[in-house]
């Protein structure tokens, strides 16, 4: 072997989406363009199986963590299957080798100096009786104050914090708010690597990475000694000579690239430690730039602490937006490779597309539907698909589906050195250059097989015609072999109906040993009937979906009426006029609200809710309003220069056209909180035109 290739480790409580499948299948591209080059590589990966997430979930569907992370690492290997990804070994962090190694790194920085323990405070819940991990602990985020925001980090503004931090705190579980309780921890001496890891980053990355910077300030401030220790209950590994302490999922996670190398050395009767200590082996990973701090911080100093080799390449790339917007489930654009898949076209479309947008830099790159489709329909398709077709049906049709002795030296001779650079480029990371070229050479076999008319020339040279066919025949079979670490599977088609393998080099890719060029070259040969390979997608194609919020017709209303209802203490019945509409709503609000602080009101009703009998009188809608934790109650509203009627909608997501009618208990899935800083639903803001709906009395809480 002489590389041994990761992908960062999926995390067991969610299914593969098209983040995912960005960084597999860059990684599976360049694991099979080394193979490709005669360079034995090996692609390995694994589920990232432990932490407060997976205990978190698996308690809310009463399984297992065990349960849980076996139902999704059979998931994720059938799905990332038919992505075409291929592994040398997919396996689990939860694995027996997994705790061995773990284990056995960790004794070995104990052996070494670079762990203790001290005391510090945790957050604690006296009702639950446990400490809270940073997932069994949500509250206000302390920058940018986004509410409802977990322990660890802020999915709004992206901020790293410990729990204690967090504004209003409260526990996950039950709601009440946490004390701080002192506990002994266990630390990894961290600051004990700034000077190494400097040397280290600055090896391993180039100046032209945007992140390197970041990098050397992180330790140029001062790296603190890092916690690797939770407390019970937590679903991970022991740690051992300890009774109720577990390492945290980020101290065992990245060693389980080490244990799915011990699972695959094991299998094929190989040593792990001759790679992983003594270095016979170069060793890349590729991740997400949201995730360098850990691999080129935390990782290396433990192997560094270990007496383990360290990668030679740490390959980050950037984040995949939708449409210009991050993946978010609440914007609609949080799309699962299943979603993909249940449109039934070729993941190889899928690969192409993300090889031509994955450049050797850390730079953040775009999905969209019109792109996709183009670029699948009007140059895969267009330009090397239509190709094939067009020649091999030819050959078929007019020669017997065979080629001839003579070939056009000065068509297919330059594609040899185009080809080359192409292989180049894929070792190098530079997939889209490597696809522009590719597309360079069709442009040009494609203007060779046009402008010399074969239909036309077979009418009075025959033998000029055969010559034409097989130089495009030859042609198509190196570009094939040449893309096929893109579209593997399409390339094999092809090269079963060309009758030719996807062999490239019998040896080591190298200077001295690059394409020859008659190995390509398909004189007097044989190919099989033609069938049509690639399809057109449909030009109505969309990944793209409504988020779920679009299913609220928040409408503006104006309360022109209320009584107190007879039958009920509690509830007034309201006519409020919505646009041209005037309906009849029951609202909980005699608590809170004299009716005369009501009346001309503008509130914002949930428009598009089924009818319902309250107390004998028909409610027709919900008046929005927030509950605070002293379980005061106030209504959304908005000023008075707004028209009765308007929509209110969170900024930045597109809505139907038209609503449907929803339950109750459809809206109570839905999580909308009121801030400071105005009604959010996740990281979307409702707004009205240019201005934000409010809570009246300034109260912050739940939207019911």
């Amino acid at each position: 072997m002489k590389n041994l290739i990761t992908s960062a480790l999926i995390y067991a409580n969610g299914e593969v989406h098209l983040g995912h499948l960005v960084e597999y299948i860059q990684t599976d591209i360049f694991t099979r363009a080394n193979n490709l080059a005669g360079i034995k590589s090996v692609y390995l990966s694994a589920d990232d199986t432990h932490g407060a997430p997976i205990q978190i979930k698996a308690e809310s569907l009463k399984i297992t963590p065990e349960e849980l992370i076996n139902k999704a690492y059979i998931d994720h290997i059938e799905t990332l299957s038919k992505f075409n990804i291929n592994f040398g070994a997919y396996h689990s962090t939860n694995s027996e080798e997994n705790r061995e190694i773990a284990n056995y790194i960790y004794k070995k920085l104990k052996e070494n100096g670079y762990i203790y323990s001290k005391e510090i405070e945790i957050t604690y819940c006296e009702k639950c009786q446990r400490f809270l991990p940073d997932r069994y602990i949500k509250g206000i985020c302390p920058r940018c104050k986004a509410p409802d925001q977990y322990g660890d980090n802020c999915e709004h503004c992206n901020a790293t914090y410990q729990p204690k931090d967090l504004i209003d705190s409260y526990c996950s579980i039950c709601g009440n708010k946490p004390i701080l309780k002192k506990s002994e921890q266990i630390f990894f001496k961290l600051s004990s690597f700034s000077e190494k890891l400097k040397e280290y980053i600055i090896r391993v990355t180039d100046p032209k990475d945007s992140f390197r910077n970041y990098l050397l300030n992180w330790i140029n401030e001062g790296l603190k000694d890092w916690e690797i220790s939770r407390d019970a209950p937590y679903f991970g590994f022991l740690i051992p000579d300890t009774k109720d302490k577990y390492f945290y999922v980020w101290f065992d996670a990245p060693i389980g690239y080490i244990g799915t190398t011990k699972k695959y050395c094991d299998d094929n009767n190989i040593d792990w430690k001759s790679i992983w200590i003594d270095g016979k082996a170069d060793i890349y990973h590729f991740i997400g730039k949201d995730i360098i701090y850990h691999h080129f911080l935390f990782w290396p100093a433990i192997l560094m602490g270990a007496g383990f080799s360290l990668p030679k390449k740490i390959i980050v790339h950037g984040f995949l937006t939708i449409n210009n917007q991050k993946m978010s489930k609440s914007r609609g654009t949080f799309i699962l490779a299943r979603d993909y898949l249940n449109k039934n076209i070729p993941t190889d479309y899928l690969r192409a597309y993300y090889a031509s947008l994955l450049g050797p830099y850390t730079n953040d790159f775009n999905y969209s539907d019109s792109d996709f489709i183009n670029f699948i329909n009007l140059t895969l398709i267009g330009k090397f698909g239509n190709l094939t077709y067009r020649a091999t049906k030819f050959l078929e049709t007019n020669f017997d589906s065979k080629t001839g002795e003579k070939y056009n030296p000065n068509i297919f001779d330059p594609l040899i050195s185009y080809s080359n650079e192409i292989i180049e480029c894929f070792l190098k990371l530079d997939n889209k250059r490597g696809i522009e070229i590719f597309f360079k050479c069709t442009d040009l076999i494609n203007k060779y097989f046009q402008d010399n008319e074969p239909w036309n020339i077979i009418k009075i040279d025959k033998e000029k015609a055969h010559e034409i066919l097989t130089t495009t025949i030859s042609s198509i079979n190196l570009l094939n072999k040449i893309i096929s670490p893109v579209i593997p599977s399409i390339s094999y088609q092809i090269s079963e109906l060309l009758n030719s393998n996807l062999n490239l080099f019998d040896e080591e890719f190298n200077e001295e040993n690059k394409i020859k060029l008659n190995k390509f070259l398909l004189i007097n040969h044989k190919i099989n009937k033609t069938k049509l390979i690639f399809e057109k997608i449909e030009e109505n194609f969309s990944l793209v979906t409504f988020s779920p919020i679009t299913s609220l017709e928040l409408r503006v209303g104006k309360i022109i009426e209320i009584d107190d209802h007879p039958d009920a203490d509690k509830l007034y019945i309201t006519k409020i006029k919505i646009g041209e509409k005037v309906k009849q709503i029951i609202a909980g609000l005699k608590n809170y609200y004299k009716k005369d602080e009501l009346l001309n009101k503008k509130v914002i009703v949930l428009n598009n809710l089924k009818e319902t009998n309250l107390r004998g009188k028909i409610s027709e809608g919900m008046i929005l309003a927030c509950t605070s934790k002293d379980n005061n109650v106030g209504v959304l509203t908005v000023s008075d220069n707004i028209e009765d009627g308007e929509l209110a909608i969170f900024e930045g997501i597109k809505y139907p056209e038209k609503f449907n009618i929803i339950t109750f208990k459809d809206f109570e899935k839905f999580n909308i909180i009121s801030s400071e800083n105005g009604i959010f639903f996740e990281d979307l803001i409702l707004k009205i035109k240019n201005e934000n709906v409010k809570v009246d009395k300034n109260l912050t809480g739940k939207i019911s």
